[in-house]
């Protein structure tokens, strides 16, 4: 894919920008994204070096431009590589991963380097492909959910420029998610960060963290002296991405609008279960199912007792993922107030609901879950049939005892 045709489908994508309803409105000056700083400073940070970026067809200013475009012509600033993370260079597409090739942008051929390859060790730059950089710069739309992988690609560059001597440079977006809501346990195991990318951060589900703020945190224990966080200007906490006024380019395939974002953290769960959660739907994680789920016992249940969503049954038949080609009893999750609503508290009605209904049926792949949920306690409350307060119990513990240390790396 050229750049030309990536800043087109990138600034398409984002005006069809979709979100739940709230009471909050966007600024009347709107979000400056880092890259908007960025290239209102006229790219100072850069100048006079050789640069590689982190990036894909999420990073674009407010007018609908690529990074790359944008570094490819700036003056004094020489791009010189592109690392692509999850899904690839267009990350809106089915595409799933770019082998290492080169690309030409404005006439001149560059290296393309996918760093989703060959399981978490392929994760991580190369030195021989850091040789001659002076700076890497990461810019990359997050979803805010410890589970999204980008922030862990963000990671493992950090560490990896540290050891070559490489300047890095996040240019930080919002959280689209809002980013003054904490929710989940934290991750317990520091080893798994070794295993899979989807648990490299000892966070909560729900971390509440931009880019930047949890490069700064991870810089904490990795100490790389020359980590730079172009800060945004005019983004508050509160907001969700749709009312900053930047462009909504979907981060992933099944990440088509902020809604689905909003829902992602809690309905993402179920990924490590034996349930459909939308993927190959027209609402992906807006949606679960199975063949012989009991949804409108379920919908029964829970109509009326989840705070900000409505529940009602809704049949699909998946064209990819679980039940790929099946016909599935299903649960539509509305939401009807996303101020108020908490995915995790969404994601925990709905499991008990199936441990109730569903007992025999539905399943959980408990190692996955434990790197999805972050703890063993949810297993053992799990099988010995603990009720929801025992859940809330475990699920509220995590923000409180995150609280301190994330304070001191917030930038907003």
């Amino acid at each position: 894919m050229t750049m030309n045709r990536l800043a087109v489908l990138a600034l398409a994508a984002g005006l069809a920008a979709c979100g739940g309803p709230s009471s909050r409105r966007a600024s009347s000056s709107g979000t400056m994204s880092g890259l908007d700083v960025l290239v209102a400073d006229r790219f100072a940070p850069l100048k006079g070096k050789r640069v590689g970026v982190i990036t894909n067809s999420t990073a674009v200013d407010r007018r609908g431009r690529s990074i790359v475009d944008l570094l490819a012509s700036a003056p004094g600033v020489e791009l010189a590589a592109i690392f692509t993370p999850e899904h690839g260079y267009a990350a809106a597409s089915e595409s799933e991963h770019i082998a290492s090739g080169r690309t030409r942008v404005h006439g001149k051929e560059i290296p393309l380097y996918s760093l989703y390859a060959d399981g978490i060790r392929g994760m991580r730059p190369k030195p021989e492909q850091l040789q001659g950089l002076d700076a890497v710069v990461f810019d990359i739309q997050d979803i805010g959910a410890r589970f999204y992988t980008y922030l862990a690609t963000m990671a493992m560059a950090l560490e990896e420029t540290k050891t070559a001597g490489v300047d890095f440079i996040v240019l930080d977006r919002p959280n689209p998610i809002r980013g003054d809501v904490v929710e989940g346990p934290i991750l317990a195991d520091p080893n798994l960060r070794f295993v899979t990318p989807t648990a490299y951060f000892q966070v909560p589900v729900r971390h509440g963290l931009t880019a930047g703020e949890m490069a700064m945190r991870h810089n904490l224990t990795v100490g790389h002296p020359h980590l730079k966080v172009v800060k945004m200007k005019g983004w508050d906490r509160s907001l969700w991405h749709d009312q900053t006024g930047l462009p909504w380019v979907p981060p992933s395939p099944n990440m088509p609008s902020v809604e689905a974002a909003a829902l992602y953290p809690g309905v993402g769960i179920f990924e490590a279960s034996n349930i459909a959660v939308g993927r190959g739907t027209p609402l992906p994680f807006r949606w679960i199912g199975a063949p012989w789920m009991k949804a409108e016992e379920i919908v029964s249940r829970l109509q009326g007792t989840v705070e900000g969503v409505e529940f009602s049954v809704q049949d699909y038949t998946p064209t990819k993922s679980v039940f790929a080609g099946q016909a599935c009893r299903g649960v539509k999750i509305t939401v009807t107030d996303r101020d108020a609503m908490r995915p995790l508290a969404v994601f925990r009605h709905l499991a008990l609901a199936l441990r109730e209904f569903n007992p025999k049926e539905f399943e959980w792949r408990w190692d996955e879950a434990k790197r999805m949920v972050g703890v063993d306690e949810f297993r053992l409350l799990w099988e010995t049939g603990a009720g929801d307060e025992a859940f809330i119990a475990l699920f509220d513990k995590g923000p409180r005892d995150f609280e301190p240390s994330r304070r001191s790396v917030l930038l907003y």
